[in-house]
């Protein structure tokens, strides 16, 4: 499903996306709106797959908004090990690697097309991933040149779209569908993220439509990998480096390792399609 690069602008024939040799699978995590919480849902997907025993690693494709240094906690500039190899850095069992460790400070990324390009070949070639069961790949939110930079270079397991259940942003969510489906890259599922909010007292606000996520999910034939409430501390937890999925307890823990054993299962099968697919042709 996510093997084809063929037919998309600026691809040379014949040099269709490589595997990664020691990468099991490679998932993208997009949304079609910003601010939806694409970037912590990435991160606290990495961490949870981690706990479950999986070898993760995560590369912050999102250019212009490099978030994942601060949400991990750790931006010291990588390593240049070997034939000009970057390692990349590890937090909470999850290595990682980000355009924000390279430039870091408030200067923004000002590129085009062609040097996006480099950048995310580079993330995916240059960098010593080692052995991976999970590569995931935080996108910039919308659908561009990032997205087709990747399917030109990796060969994509599939990918996850998170919106909240506003109708704005799932409006948007369904253009990332349609993306995705235009170059060829299995969806794993949709999760809902900042889906409704318990009060101390136990009021339950729904703040953005909770519960329009599934229903996109299911109009579109496809699987809703679950939601996440709005919490104040799921924002804190990025801010200090200390993703919530690290806790064992609490409640958005559970929600994110529940989507993180749905993102395996989806991705398992996907891979074992795709390769049904290559078989028969």
């Amino acid at each position: 499903m996510g093997h084809s690069g063929q037919g998309l602008p600026g691809t040379p024939q014949g040099q269709g996306p490589q595997a990664l040799p020691g990468v099991q699978y490679v998932v993208a995590v997009g949304s079609g709106k910003g601010g939806v919480g694409k970037t912590t849902v990435a991160v606290n997907l990495a961490v949870s797959l981690a706990k479950l025993g999986h070898r993760v690693g995560l590369i912050d494709a999102d250019i212009y908004g490099p978030n994942v240094p601060t949400m991990l906690g750790l931006s010291r500039q990588p390593n240049i090990v070997g034939d000009n190899r970057i390692e990349p850095l590890t937090a909470h069992g999850v290595k990682f690697m980000s355009i924000g460790l390279i430039s870091p400070g408030d200067k923004p990324m000002v590129m085009r097309g062609p040097m996006l390009h480099g950048i995310i070949k580079q993330f995916l070639q240059q960098v010593v991933w080692g052995e991976l069961d999970f590569l995931l790949i935080d996108l910039p939110p919308g659908t561009g040149d990032v997205v087709i930079s990747l399917v030109q270079t990796v060969p994509l397991t599939g990918a996850v779209v998170v919106s909240t259940g506003s109708s704005v942003a799932l409006q948007d969510a369904r253009k990332a569908l349609e993306m995705f489906h235009q170059v060829n890259v299995e969806v794993l599922g949709l999760v809902e993220n900042m889906s409704q909010m318990t009060l101390p007292d136990g009021t339950v606000l729904d703040v953005f439509g909770a519960g329009m996520t599934k229903q996109t999910a299911g109009q579109y034939g496809l699987a809703f990998l679950g939601s996440i409430d709005m919490d104040p501390r799921v924002r804190e937890g990025g801010d200090r480096g200390l993703p919530s999925a690290l806790g064992s307890e609490g409640p958005r823990a559970r929600e994110f390792m529940a989507i993180a054993q749905a993102v395996a299962e989806k991705a398992k099968a996907a891979a074992a399609e795709s390769e049904d697919v290559l078989e028969i042709s």
